[in-house]
């Protein structure tokens, strides 16, 4: 048994006697089935290459920036960054960690801090090779950052990254 409340109607015209207003069950909602199973899956829908490697883009400089930050390990950019771009990476952070510690200055504490990627323009330069820019705004200051994305067999591979 439900506990929703019943709705109330009024008698239909031409009942005797004034109109009182009668108990209507509420109603179930209609059931909708399932869609039919064809045994297939259905077909993926393609993605045209200049939002895939825009997302890519967005989704790697956050993560590149929360690792200058120091919230994220450098090793899970490793699939998408080549060797030199994440040892550079890898280099900055720590470079950044040890100012830190040895000036205990809070506004290099703040560097880095609640990054957020505001824009970012792409560009192809070749059959597989894209180039794209971003603005990102962090608690300190806003900072540009630049992207070169190659195809590899089978991710987007950065390989120059430069951050302002």
């Amino acid at each position: 048994m439900t506990a929703a409340t019943p709705i109330r109607a009024l008698q239909a015209p031409g009942s005797e006697g004034s109109p009182t207003p009668r108990r209507v069950p509420p109603q179930s909602p209609a059931r909708t089935s399932p869609p039919a199973q064809t045994g297939t899956a259905p077909a993926l829908r393609p993605v045209d290459s200049l939002s895939e490697v825009r997302a890519v883009t967005r989704g790697t400089i956050q993560a590149a920036m929360e690792v200058l930050a120091g919230i994220r390990p450098v090793h899970q950019l490793a699939r998408r960054l080549d060797p030199q771009c994440l040892a550079a990476l890898q280099h900055r952070a720590c470079l950044i960690r040890r100012e830190i510690t040895r000036t205990g200055n809070p506004a290099l504490a703040r560097l880095h801090r609640n990054s957020i990627v505001r824009s970012v323009r792409v560009c192809e330069v070749a059959e597989g090779v894209y180039e794209a820019s971003a603005v990102v705004v962090d608690d300190v200051r806003a900072r540009a950052v630049a992207v070169r994305l190659e195809r590899g067999k089978q991710v987007w591979r950065v390989t120059e990254l430069v951050i302002g």
